[in-house]
């Protein structure tokens, strides 16, 4: 995409974003990219940041899964333990304070849609009430035994983890009913007992805020179609589109659709000095 070609399609972005009555953010690995966080995209890019499961041939759908957590439960909470603590040290990226500035300007501000377990969207300032994880959290965790439907937070757990064999070094958390392991509280791959009542919940506060927004536009950032949770569901809601992906940009031609081959930080950015150039962070929210 030429620069002149790239600056219209900024353009028609803000402009869309400026008839909007709500912001809908839909996101996923991607939107992580620019804060340093890895988006496993193939097997090579899962072995660049996992060594030791490339020599025993476990790729992201295998660890990613519940079953190791029963009979090697050191490996599982290797991996996992070693992701709860990267994402409890990652700052978001100054994308997503331009995502709240934006709809700080809208009547119904806005509302996540995720498939990020990361809590990067709560740790940058939005509100537990205006997010969906569609797949979970993993800072919270339930038990492998399902004992109770039960959910809670994984605050306590400090995982130390032999990064280089990728093993748990400290005890697993543990179910505080049963003593069980737990285990985090994400939907897994061929996963058939994660415990989806927060998600549930969040998705009533997703459905009322729908119906109290007339004129939603979607700002889709980093959600590929390896798992297309986060594409489906935009392109259901019949809002404008403004998809942003450096790998996979193409949307359905519209003119109610944009699509963005970049980055979320710079794209964003750029949406930004647009919508400055407009007068739109000067107007008062209605």
């Amino acid at each position: 995409m030429d620069s002149s070609s790239q600056q219209a399609f900024i353009k028609k972005a803000a402009a869309l974003i400026s008839e909007a009555d709500g912001l809908l953010v839909t996101a996923g690995a991607g939107m992580g990219v620019d804060s340093g966080l890895p988006d496993f995209r193939g097997a090579e890019g899962f072995w660049r940041h996992y060594p030791a499961l490339r020599a025993s041939g476990i790729c992201f759908e295998e660890i990613a899964s519940p079953v190791y957590f029963p009979d090697h439960p050191a490996l599982a909470w290797g991996f996992y333990g070693h992701r709860l603590a990267l994402y409890r040290e990652t700052t978001p990226h100054a994308g997503f304070q331009v995502l709240r500035q934006i709809a700080s300007h809208m009547p119904n501000n806005a509302f996540v849609f995720t498939s990020n377990v990361d809590g990067q969207f709560q740790k940058a300032g939005f509100g537990t009430d205006q997010i969906v994880e569609c797949h979970g959290s993993i800072h919270y965790l339930q038990c492998i035994e399902i004992c109770e439907q039960d959910i809670w937070p994984a605050d306590d757990f400090k995982p130390q983890v032999d990064t280089q064999k990728c093993l748990l070094l400290n005890e697993p958390p543990r179910c505080p009913h049963c003593g069980s392991l737990a285990r985090p509280n994400i939907m897994m791959f061929n996963d058939w007992h994660w415990v989806d009542a927060r998600s549930r919940q969040q998705h009533l506060h997703l459905q009322t805020w729908l119906q109290k927004t007339k004129r939603p536009v979607i700002v889709e950032l980093g959600a590929g179609t390896a798992i297309a949770t986060v594409r489906y569901f935009g392109e259901r809601q019949k809002a404008p589109i403004v998809r942003i992906n450096m790998h996979e940009a193409a949307i359905k031609k519209s003119a109610r659709n944009v699509s963005l081959s970049m980055g979320a930080l710079e794209a964003l950015s750029q949406i930004q000095s647009a919508l400055d150039d407009m007068g739109y962070f000067g107007k008062t929210k209605p």
